[in-house]
């Protein structure tokens, strides 16, 4: 039906070419199974901190309903750049966004021309796909294996060309859980600068990095120091992902073109919202790390699908993490995935969904751990009849 629709003119060939993700029918049927919900990443943990919603409450009832800033709030903007290991100019370098979902999109549209190549480690975010093809770009991947989810250089190498206009990075990664080290930054890098490339890199768990293992900002790399482009989120760090608070940090001059492709888009996001994460404190300090609790949910919840028999990878960070299922079934994943909740109750997403090849994906389950303790417990007798 699209394409016919599309061969007649009524929609144009980027609206045309964007297809569906299974994961919204999939979250509907666990709704209906009113199922244990490991699978989308709402955050069940962390709690969203009182003080923010307190502040919410308090800045609309002062009145501060109106339009801000289509930048963002400044305190906000402040707040933001100071938290961030590389320094940042709030007035020129950072920009609120609606989520992380419109700093990716406002990044790709602002750097893509149609037909430009934009270089993708697999598995990769649903939507970086969605985005790129809005943007008219061509998408170029780079497959990340286990355990480790490294890449191999050569196929890095090759990956780049004449037509290469971004990197688009994620890390920790959505749904494998690596962050990128300084020796794989380093190659990225050289790359960029041979082929005259930005760096989009996808950080919004940022403050999820687990087991001693050092966050490495693409803003943080020398050879990227004039290149990059840092997509930042309080959805999953600070459990507000309704509120849709997001940001863009990059330097001046990109950040320029940035803003006005921002303001045709959206205009600016909610202003009682970017006032109340400004004022409740939680961007500097430790008022606010929940990083620690959540590692250890990630190893029980590990544990539990062990126990089952997957084959997991630990999640170095963030909230997710992809599991092999071929010792346990000969099953693709998305027949496992409906059986396991048919018969358990229990709801993961198919490894298919991040993969450009699905058939590269069929023997791979995302888990997320961001979940309440309870739910945690729940997941575990359902699977395992643990009491």
């Amino acid at each position: 039906m699209t394409g016919t629709l599309a061969d007649r003119g009524m929609f144009s060939a980027r609206a045309a070419g964007l297809t569906g993700g299974k994961l919204a029918g999939l979250l509907r049927l666990g709704f209906a199974e009113k199922a244990v919900d490991l699978a989308v990443g709402t955050p069940g943990f962390p709690d969203t901190p009182v003080s923010m919603v307190d502040q919410a409450c308090n800045a609309m009832r002062m009145g501060r309903n109106q339009y801000l800033d289509p930048s963002g709030d400044l305190v906000m903007r402040t707040r933001i750049a100071r938290s961030l290991p590389a320094a940042a100019d709030p007035e020129s370098e950072i920009t609120i966004t609606v989520g992380g979902t419109e700093a990716l999109c406002v990044a790709l549209l602002s750097l893509v021309d149609p037909g430009d190549e934009v270089v993708v480690f697999e598995p990769f975010f649903e939507n970086f796909l969605g985005a790129i093809t809005m943007a008219g770009g061509i998408p170029k991947f780079v497959r990340l294996r286990p355990p480790g989810w490294s890449y191999d250089s050569a196929e890095l190498r090759a990956a780049f060309g004449p037509r290469t206009r971004v990197v688009l990075t994620n890390t920790p990664s959505n749904p494998t859980g690596k962050m990128l080290q300084a020796r794989e930054w380093a190659e990225i890098a050289e790359l960029c600068q041979r082929w005259d490339v930005t760096v989009v890199s996808d950080e919004v768990y940022s403050s999820f990095a687990f087991d001693g293992r050092p966050h490495v900002s693409a803003a943080d790399v020398p050879g990227l120091r004039d290149r990059n482009v840092v997509i930042g989120s309080l959805s999953k760090s600070h459990a507000v992902s309704g509120w849709r608070l997001g940001y863009l940090r990059a330097d001046a001059t990109r950040t320029q073109v940035f803003r006005r492709v921002h303001e045709i888009t959206t205009n600016g996001t909610a202003a009682p919202l970017q006032i109340a994460a400004a004022q409740a404190g939680l961007f500097t300090g430790n008022r606010w790390n929940p990083a620690g609790t959540l590692a250890a949910r990630r190893d029980a919840v590990q544990s539990i699908f062990t126990r089952l028999g997957l084959d997991c990878v630990p999640a170095q960070g963030g909230c997710f993490f992809l599991a092999g299922i071929s010792a346990v079934t000969r099953d693709d994943c998305e027949t496992y995935v409906h059986r396991l909740l048919r018969e358990s109750g229990v709801l993961l997403v198919p490894g298919c969904s991040f993969f450009a090849d699905e058939a590269d994906g069929r023997q791979f389950v995302r888990i997320a751990f961001n979940r309440s303790l309870e739910t945690v417990q729940a997941a575990e007798r359902k699977l395992l009849g643990s009491s």
